[in-house]
C-alpha cells in the first residue's frame, strides 16, 4: 500500500521534537496569514474610531487613543446609508434573481436539451468574454437610455443577465449530471421542466450558491455602471453614494461609511461559505 508523501516522513512525525517542530512553523504559518488578512480589516474598523486629528497622525496609532463611536452615527445619518444600502439591495437582489433564472435555463438547455448549433451558440456567447467591459458600456448606456430606463432598477438587472461566465459555469456543472438520472425521470413522467425544478436545480445547489456570490458581489461592488444610469441621488447604491456624498465629510465618517457598506457581503460569505466552498471544490473536481 503506498503512503502519500509530504515535506516530512511520518517517522519524524512521530519523533516528540518533530511534532513540536512542525506544529509551531505550523502554528507560525497559519497566524502569519490571519494577520496579514485581518490587519487591514481591523486598522478600518477601528479607523473610524478614532478622532481625524489622530486619524491623519504620523506615525500612525494601532490603537485608538480615544474611542468614539460618532464616526458610525455620523456616518449613519450624514451618507444616507438606510436609503442606499437599501438601494443596493434591491439592485443586487433583482440582478441576481433574473441572472440565476436566465443564466440557469440557458445552461439547462445548453447542457442537457442540446439546441440545433448549440456549440455555434456556446461559442457566441464565450466570445462575448473577449470584449473588455469598457467597450460595452456605451452601446449599453444608449440601449437603456432608448428604453427609457434610466433612474430605474431595471437598468441594472437586465444588463447583469447577460453573464457569460456564470452561465458558463452552470453549463459545466450540468454537463457532470449523469444522464441515466435525468431519464429515468423522464420515464416517470417528468417534463423537461419537472427535470429541472425537481432533478437538476436540487443536485446543483452548490454550484448555484457560487453562481449567487458573483452575482451579487458583482453588482454590490459596481460604480462606472450604476453611475451612468442613476443621476437621481436618492436612487444611487452605496458604491456611487459613497463618492458623490464624500464631499466635506470627515475622514472617519467616510472610512465608517466604507465599514457598513462592507458588512452586508461578508455577512453573506460567512453564512454561505459551506456552500461556496462545496461548489468551488466541486467545479475543481469535475470541471
Amino acid at each position: 500500500m503506498s503512503s502519500t508523501r509530504t515535506l516530512v516522513s511520518p517517522a519524524v512525525l512521530a519523533r516528540p521534537r518533530g511534532r513540536a517542530v512542525y506544529w509551531t512553523v505550523f502554528t507560525g504559518v497559519v497566524l502569519l496569514f490571519a494577520l496579514a488578512f485581518l490587519f487591514p480589516v481591523y486598522w478600518m474598523v477601528t479607523g473610524a474610531l478614532k478622532s481625524p486629528d489622530e486619524v491623519a497622525r504620523t506615525p500612525p496609532t494601532l490603537v485608538p487613543d480615544d474611542w468614539r463611536l460618532s464616526g458610525y452615527t455620523d456616518a449613519w445619518d450624514l451618507m444616507q446609508m438606510p436609503t442606499h444600502l437599501w438601494n443596493t439591495v434591491v439592485q443586487a437582489a433583482g440582478a441576481w434573481l433574473c441572472q440565476l433564472v436566465f443564466c440557469t435555463a440557458a445552461a439547462y438547455a445548453l447542457s442537457k436539451l442540446k439546441p440545433v448549433f448549440g456549440t455555434v451558440i456556446l461559442g457566441g456567447i464565450l466570445a462575448t468574454l473577449m470584449v473588455p467591459a469598457q467597450a460595452l458600456v456605451v452601446p449599453k448606456y444608449l440601449t437603456v437610455a432608448d428604453l427609457g430606463l434610466l433612474n430605474d432598477p431595471l437598468a441594472i438587472w437586465l444588463p447583469a443577465v447577460a453573464n457569460a461566465f456564470n452561465l458558463y459555469l452552470l453549463k459545466r456543472f450540468f454537463d457532470q449530471i449523469p444522464r441515466d438520472v435525468l431519464e429515468a425521470a423522464e420515464m416517470d413522467g417528468a417534463g423537461r421542466l419537472r427535470v429541472l425544478w425537481s432533478i437538476v436545480l436540487p443536485m446543483s445547489r452548490p454550484v448555484l450558491g457560487v453562481v449567487s456570490i458573483f452575482a451579487l458581489v458583482a453588482v454590490w461592488q459596481d460604480f462606472l455602471w450604476p453611475l451612468m444610469v442613476f443621476s437621481d441621488t436618492g436612487k444611487q447604491p452605496i458604491s456611487v453614494a459613497l463618492v458623490q456624498l464624500s464631499q466635506n465629510i470627515p475622514l472617519t465618517v467616510l472610512i465608517a461609511a466604507m465599514v457598513i457598506a462592507s458588512i452586508p457581503m461578508v455577512a453573506l460569505f460567512l453564512v454561505f461559505q459551506r456552500h461556496i466552498i462545496a461548489g468551488i471544490s466541486a467545479g475543481s473536481t469535475k470541471g
